[in-house]
């Protein structure tokens, strides 16, 4: 699974607890959207999380 490259958020695990109490493994995983940046006058396509995209459009 990916990651964000600004803030290196991935995958998190932990278990799903039925009513009698089995545990069975999980995954939460981000939302990671791939968007196109300029840096440096050049454009570059990245994946990052909604929250750091959100950030970015913010400090425009």
């Amino acid at each position: 699974m990916a990651k964000c490259e600004i803030c290196g958020k991935g995958p998190q695990f932990g278990f799903n607890v039925s009513h009698s109490n089995r545990h069975t493994k999980r995954q939460w995983k981000p939302n990671l959207q791939k968007t196109t940046i300029i840096e440096g006058g050049k454009k570059r396509a990245i994946t990052v999380c909604s929250r750091c995209l959100r950030t970015m459009a913010k400090t425009r």
